[in-house]
């Protein structure tokens, strides 16, 4: 079949030009074509082959959907002289991930830092567009490391064009990459089409019912023109009462296929069933089946299959049709042959797979080879393959015994790969065997993970709590590890519960180590600190606290696992008032998850940077740490509200009233949504800042009473001088005394100078005349010791008021000058209006107010990055590995921030990034 014109497909092709005109001036871009089949996907994609880029072809194949990272190989095997170019952990990356070297599985992010290099070395011989046609085909784990790419790409020549089918779950790795839907043809460009392939045999009123019934799918209305008569066409002959599309026009291609011979017909079922496009490998097939070379004729005359650098289909639908139609037996005889081949050529995991296809009885010896390969799958970091491979291992096992655990191991596969609905599924199916076989302990955790997986709160830890009850009393880093899930799980939803809470958690905790070792890890003295907070009382907790703070990534070979997640350490930190042990803790969990590659701890350990960096004015620094939290949070693949936490506290700080609302809002929404006390415990306090700033002191109160009240770990502590604030501007001095009651039993626990000098600053709010003055200036000392100048200018600015109202109007200059100086330079606009209006009201005749404080001139926040990173002596290649960038997108950047601070060199980097 002649291939028809490109009609009605203008703003399709624009949008292609487009990245090609961007990726050939040196920047790089990415596009997603989502379609039905047949709407001309395929097609569109073609245009490229105009372009003067290279072009680089992959197409997703269904019978390799469950071979990880299968696609991804066959992507960059083409590239693979520039493997040994990238940095060391992303070549042992590329190398253990495709079964080369055996080491632990890597990071997923380093292994898509390791494609994007590999893609940009490709790329400086000339623009590189990557094209990735049936993308829901694609091995989940390829599409996701290919996504990470193209959302990294900036300015490395390097393109990525994606085509797929609409409403494929699989595909869900791609969302947020600049989508275009691709829908049937206007009725104008169908009728073009249609007369372009048939020119004046088509009458218009049968067009019209073509163009009507097809809905404009190209595919569809070329296949009816082939199955209609000419005098149907030309509206001599009635038409059909139902035009053969969809379904049909699966039938129809098979009706196609019924006039081919016996061997062509089995040469096409070889072709549909093959895991690569590779010729030789159906040549090598078909000869160990007898299939001489010229059954390829009837199927290239019927141009249903195309043999050349690749082995073609004409159209997807039809390698589907030719695979489901053909008998069982044929398909078996195929996937045999297939896993014949695979294993000649050393191939283990693509030949266990075909094998299993090819067995339609239990088999112990081709799952032992699937349980294998699952092996295989999870040491490269493919956990969807494990789980299928294991899946199908559980179908084909003979035993009981085998049947459950490779089921159980399928279904913590599936979790682990964010699956929660199938991995619920198979432990339900399995649940009644493992108990029978004394493995509740097992089942028990497994539904707690899966409990948290689909926020269930409320459940998690009352599983957990049976599961404990029932575990060997002798594996004790067992019991410690749920009891430390379970209470965690309890903290972050206090309010979900009907059942426990979390104090009688925190009192079982403390009665099981009452007779234990003292705990050694970070995550038991968390574990112990946390229960002792909640059972025995805040006093108590310190010290356990402080020392678990401390000692959260001290050891550089500490396990970065879920157990020693910063998020514990950083809610102890700031219940305990610890500033230098906060500020030290993300300075480990930032260098030790750049270090190993974990995204959750950076994630974290950059959000909570960035509240550090607001509570120090250094609001240029917290925008940079906020701006790459936010952009790993995306990279994971997390919820978007799930990381606007340090976003609401920085936009609240900087008076950025809109902003912060709508953070704030979207944030509480989801968290009451999911049951995420924490992320409503963000929103709250961030807008209590913003309040209080503005002056807005009822609403403050209400917000910070509500935080008070629930006394959440991390929250509960410092809100309480906002309160006192709040409650004594808002005339409820009854709530204000609470609160400094409160807070004089926390802080005089703690006795760390954040926490003695908020305590001083609340009493001042509350103190006789004559002993404000004596603690305000207590106050400002104690805070000057910490790293808080924020609540050292806001005492300043409270003292201020008081010496207004004592009618020591320059003695109140001197204080509300300083705070406002401070507010404005450092663009604190929350509290910048408030110290103008202050001093405005001494008698001062202007006052500057803009809350804009220092800014890096016209630098985005990836370009202030760089420089920053560049300021401190990184090269260009420590630069990208931090930043997860190319080292051309980093020259690129540096280029730009050179032109807009008018410097020229590195050199003087240092002084204006100051």
């Amino acid at each position: 079949m002649t291939e028809p014109p490109l009609i009605g497909r203008e703003p399709e092709c624009q949008l292609l030009d487009a990245l090609v005109e961007s990726v050939s001036t040196g920047l790089s871009g990415s596009l997603v074509f989502l379609g039905e089949p047949g709407v001309g996907k395929t097609r569109l994609l073609e245009h490229l082959t105009e372009s003067p880029a290279q072009i680089i072809r992959l197409v997703g194949i269904e019978s390799e959907f469950s071979i990880g990272f299968g696609a991804l190989h066959r992507l960059l095997l083409p590239f693979r002289e520039h493997f040994a170019d990238v940095p060391v952990p992303q070549h042992n990356a590329l190398l253990t991930t495709f079964g080369a070297l055996d080491e632990p599985p890597p990071p997923r992010f380093v292994l898509g830092l390791a494609a994007l290099s590999v893609l940009a070395a490709a790329a400086r011989a000339g623009p590189l567009i990557c094209v990735i046609d049936d993308a829901q085909w694609l091995d989940q784990e390829s599409l996701e490391v290919l996504s990470f790419v193209a959302r990294r790409v900036y300015a490395d020549s390097l393109g990525f064009v994606f085509a797929g089918r609409e409403h494929y779950d699989a595909l869900e790795a791609l969302h947020g990459l600049p989508t275009h839907h691709v829908l049937g043809l206007a009725r104008k460009a169908s009728h073009s089409l249609l007369q372009s392939v048939r020119p004046g045999a088509v009458s218009s009123s049968v067009a019209a019912r073509i163009v009507a019934e097809t809905d404009g799918n190209p595919l569809a209305m070329l296949e009816l023109l082939n199955q209609l008569t000419s005098e149907q066409l030309a509206g001599r002959l009635p038409l059909p009462q139902q035009l053969p599309t969809g379904r049909g026009l699966t039938a129809h291609f098979l009706r196609q296929l019924e006039v081919l011979s016996p061997e062509t017909r089995s040469l096409l079922v070889l072709a549909s069933a093959m895991s690569t496009d590779d010729p030789s490998t159906l040549w090598r097939a078909a000869a160990l089946l007898g299939i001489p070379h010229d059954a390829a004729d009837g199927a290239h005359d019927l141009d249903v299959l195309s043999i050349g650098d690749t082995v073609t289909f004409r159209h997807p639908l039809i390698r589907s049709a030719v695979y489901h139609a053909a008998e069982p037996r044929q398909r078996r005889l195929a996937h045999s042959v297939m896993a014949t081949i695979a294993e000649m050529d050393d191939h283990a995991d693509l030949a266990a797979w075909h094998r299993a296809a090819a067995t339609s009885a239990p088999d112990e010896d081709v799952a032992a080879d699937l349980e294998r390969s699952a092996e295989r799958a999870e040491r490269r970091g493919g956990q969807l393959a494990r789980a299928r491979f294991l899946a199908r291992a559980a179908e084909l096992s003979p035993a009981p015994e085998e049947r459950s655990d490779r089921m159980f191991g399928a279904a913590e596969a599936y979790l682990a790969a964010g699956d929660g609905i199938l991995a619920e599924a198979l432990l339900d199916k399995v649940a009644p065997r493992l108990e029978a076989d004394g493995r509740h302990v097992d089942v028990q955790r497994m539904r707690a993970l899966l409990a948290m997986f689909h926020h269930r709160h409320r459940d998690a830890w009352t599983i957990l709590l049976e599961a404990i009850g029932s575990a060997d009393p002798f594996d004790e880093d067992l019991i410690r590890g749920m009891m430390f899930e379970a209470l965690r799980a309890a903290l972050g939803a206090r309010d979900d519960t009907d059942r426990v809470t979390a104090e009688e958690i925190a009192r079982t905790v403390i009665d099981y180590l009452r007779d234990k070792e003292p705990p050694v890890s970070a995550r038991d003295m968390l574990l112990e600190g946390l229960a002792s907070r909640f059972a025995l009382g805040y006093s108590q907790a310190v010290p356990l606290l402080r020392d678990s703070v401390r000692a959260l990534f001290a050891d550089g070979n500490e396990p970065l696992d879920a157990h020693s997640s910063p998020v514990a350490g950083w809610f102890a930190a700031d219940e305990i008032w610890d500033d230098d042990g906060r500020r030290a803790l993300f300075e480990r969990g930032v260098e030790a998850g750049r270090r190993h590659g974990v995204l959750s701890v950076l994630q974290v350990s950059l959000a909570g940077q960035c509240v550090s960096h607001c509570w120090a004015g250094e609001m240029a620094a917290a925008e940079r740490s906020c701006f790459e939290a936010v952009e790993i949070t995306a990279l994971m693949g997390l919820p978007r509200p799930v990381g606007l936490g340090p976003a609401i506290h920085l936009r609240a700080w900087q008076g950025r009233e809109q902003e912060c609302r709508e953070h704030a809002r979207e944030a509480a929404a989801w968290g009451a949504q999911w049951g995420s006390l924490y992320l409503e415990m963000y929103a709250w306090s961030g807008l209590t800042v913003l309040e209080m700033g503005l002056g807005n002191y009822t609403e403050a109160l209400g917000l910070a009473l509500a935080i008070s009240e629930r006394d959440t770990l991390g929250f509960g502590s410092t809100i309480l001088p906002e309160v006192v604030e709040a409650a004594t501007r808002a005339g409820e001095p009854e709530a204000a005394a609470t609160a400094l009651a409160k807070l004089e039993e926390r802080a005089e626990a703690s006795a760390t100078p954040w926490a003695l000098g908020m305590l001083a600053r609340s009493r001042a709010i509350l103190a006789h005349d004559s002993d404000a003055e004596r603690l305000y200036l207590r106050s400002i000392e104690l805070l000057l010791q910490t790293s808080l100048r924020v609540e050292v200018a806001r005492t300043q600015l409270l003292y201020g008021q008081w010496l207004r109202r004592q009618r020591r109007r320059r003695d109140a200059q001197v204080q509300l000058s300083t705070a406002h100086h401070f507010f404005e330079t450092t663009g604190v606009g929350a509290f910048a209006a408030r110290a103008g209006s202050e001093l405005l009201a001494t008698g001062l005749k202007t006052v500057q107010v803009t809350g804009r404080g220092r800014a890096d001139p016209g630098l985005t926040p990836q370009e202030a990055q760089v420089a920053r990173l560049a300021a401190t002596g990184a090269t260009n290649s420590e630069i990208a590995v931090q930043m997860f960038l190319t080292t051309s997108t980093v020259e690129y950047h540096l280029s730009k921030v050179f032109k807009k601070l008018n410097i020229t060199s590195r050199r003087q980097l240092g002084h204006v990034m100051q």
